[in-house]
């Protein structure tokens, strides 16, 4: 009896969802869908760094499958990215493939120690205007990557990009069962196949790799020197890679309206470095046009379509390159194209929502935009957005202190009442708000309604009470709340104001 109590009581295994049917054919061919739209890409941004373009397929492999396993956010993709390889190309180019491998672990080793020290926590200082300059300055990097492919080239490719266009426009309102940029991408490569049609092909990129990646390390002297030279580049890496990452990752948990572990994704991103640094790899962290491809154009939500996009990456390159090789460039920018369409806010630059809008939050989304734009790093657009956020907003709140005042009926005290947050913006105007020569002997500072936060404001009560004495007034400050009166009894008087 005992035993079948037991066996009631036991809690059940949460079953995967990929086990089902549905899903599990859903993430395999959004697995498949993005593997197709890697391989340009790693190929690419091989070129960008300088490096073979195996460096880079064998990195989006590794990134991918490592990311799958260690990552905080399902269904998210990471691979060899455009960002760091403008941060590494200067080194690849002045000392050798070997070099980058090895900023490219420190930078892994420093991306865990970030997460350990909580870096993870900073995403909330993030205001949502620079998420949509983010997200706008990502659609239009995406979009304007592809303009290359459309210059140049055999006037066919113009119809068979519009072909594609439609296909993934039209497919989705007669069914959802096979992702729309999977099916454009087979018949645009069957179509070209069988009517022998010359246009640019993946295979035109550049040469894929025929056999699997193999561990190593890489060949440089262990000694303080090369520590010294590949530092700043493996901290460029950490901090590129996990801005970018943790941003994508926020951006698909509204996407999804689930929550991620951006600790757990930080680290994870340290670890896949690490393991693609040993496998000879470039390096990568969160690919936003990947993802956005998985999650919205493909419908996946579980860490198999990252796993699988890996597994497929390195299938098709090394067993099916021939196939690969034979797919028009045509369909991948088709594809990239969608995805810059959907990834681009449009409610944001809307005339009716701009004209609500307050002109700070456009100003942020517009420096974020411009930022990243002219630098085609999208780590410092998003930090010249906050740090205009964090202007923007210093400069508003400076101007919602309030000082009033009262006089006692018997006329030998004066009452000012101050409301706000003193800081140093906003305390500097406090000082002038006082009736120095025409007050009675006593003056009384409520602070009630107000919260003192550093030195700043400090220094200006004590400018006050300074100016009162210079005319024999006498000042008491009251009602200081517990952190405000710690912050003024630590530093009052100690800040020499007024000598």
């Amino acid at each position: 009896m005992s035993s079948v109590l037991s066996a009631v009581n036991r809690p059940r295994l949460s079953r995967p969802s990929w086990l089902s049917p549905k899903v599990f054919r859903t993430e395999v061919l959004a697995g498949l869908v993005v593997a197709l739209a890697l391989i340009p890409e790693a190929i690419s941004f091989s070129i960008l760094a300088g490096v073979d373009p195996r460096v880079g397929l064998f990195a989006s492999f590794t990134m991918a499958v490592t990311i799958a396993i260690c990552g905080g956010r399902p269904a998210m993709i990471s691979a060899a990215t455009g960002a760091i390889a403008l941060v590494v190309a200067p080194l690849a180019k002045e000392h050798g493939l070997d070099y980058l491998i090895a900023a490219v672990i420190l930078g892994g080793a420093i991306q865990i120690l970030l997460a350990v020290l909580g870096v993870a926590k900073l995403m909330r200082f993030i205001p949502r205007s620079v998420m949509v300059g983010f997200v706008n300055a990502l659609a239009i990097l995406i979009f304007a990557a592809q303009v290359p492919h459309l210059l140049g080239v055999p006037w066919l490719v113009y119809p068979l990009v519009a072909v594609a266009l439609a296909i993934m426009a039209g497919l989705p309102r007669l069914t959802r069962a096979v992702p729309a940029p999977l099916v454009a991408i087979v018949v645009l490569t069957l179509v070209t196949v069988f009517a022998s049609v010359a246009v640019p092909t993946v295979g035109d990129e550049g040469a894929l790799p025929d056999s699997l990646p193999t561990l190593g390390l890489p060949q440089i002297p262990w000694t303080i020197s090369t520590l010294t030279l590949i530092a700043p580049y493996a901290l460029g890496i950490a901090l590129v890679g996990l801005m970018e990452s943790l941003m994508t990752a926020k951006l698909v948990d509204d996407i999804t309206d689930t929550p991620s572990s951006k600790t757990r994704e930080s680290w994870g991103q340290g670890v896949a470095n690490i393991v693609t640094g040993f496998f000879g790899g470039m390096g990568g962290c969160a690919m936003i046009g990947q993802t956005m491809i998985n999650v919205k154009a493909s419908g996946a939500r579980t860490r198999l379509s990252t796993f699988l996009a890996g597994v497929f990456l390195l299938v098709l390159v090394v067993a099916l390159g021939d196939v690969v090789a034979v797919i028009p460039m045509a369909a991948l920018v088709a594809v990239m194209i969608i995805v810059a369409v959907s990834t681009f806010d449009w409610h944001s630059v809307a005339p009716a929502t701009l004209k609500r809008m307050p002109y700070g939050e456009t100003i942020v989304m517009l420096a974020t935009v411009a930022t990243t734009l002219a630098t085609h790093n999208l780590a410092i657009g998003v930090v010249v957005g906050v740090l205009t956020a964090m202007v923007i907003f210093a400069r508003r709140v400076a101007h919602l202190v309030e000082v009033t005042s009262v006089l006692d009926p018997d006329g030998t005290t004066r009452v000012y009442s101050v409301h706000g947050e003193l800081f140093f913006a906003s305390s500097n105007d406090l000082v002038g708000q006082f009736d120095y020569a025409n007050d009675p002997e006593t003056v009384v500072i409520d602070m009630t309604h107000a919260h003192v936060w550093d030195a700043s404001s400090v220094a200006a009560l004590d400018a006050i009470t300074t100016k009162y004495a210079a005319r024999g007034k006498t000042v008491e400050i009251i009602e200081l709340n517990k952190p405000s009166a710690h912050i003024h009894d630590t530093l009052a008087g100690q800040l020499g104001v007024g000598h």
